[in-house]
């Protein structure tokens, strides 16, 4: 039932950076004339970059992922503010696993993603004395 909440605003850096960390060079990311003449009308921010909100979030926890998963429900355009919020549905105490999940809405409040992260969170005490 814990929930956790980020939000921040996908500027053109941010995407200029990815497709040069990544090489995501898809022209729906990075050619203005060839989005005009498509569906989309604009460039969009990579679904992988709006996807790391959720690594972001689980990372707070230190969740060491065995499983992550997204499915990309609308585009989401440079300069939108996309408001991510993860939260643990399920755990087991005996085995140490936690199940997040994350949504993720843009500024006019429509759902544009979606995730699932499955993995197990590190202790406090692990993280400070490294055991």
């Amino acid at each position: 039932g814990e929930r956790a909440e980020f939000s921040r605003t996908f500027t053109e850096t941010d995407v200029a950076q990815f497709v040069g960390i990544t090489w995501d060079v898809n022209p729906y990311h990075t050619d203005d004339e060839f989005c005009k003449t498509h569906r989309v009308g604009k460039r969009i921010v990579p679904g992988l970059l709006v996807g790391s909100m959720l690594t972001h979030i689980g990372g707070l926890a230190a969740v060491l992922a065995s499983h992550i998963a997204f499915e990309f429900i609308a585009p989401v355009f440079i300069g939108d503010t996309i408001t991510a919020t993860c939260a643990v549905v399920g755990a087991d105490a005996t085995r140490g696993w936690a199940r997040i999940e994350m949504t993720c809405v843009n500024q006019d409040g429509e759902l544009v993603a979606r995730g699932e992260t499955r993995g197990y969170p590190m202790r406090w005490k692990d993280r400070l004395t490294g055991e």
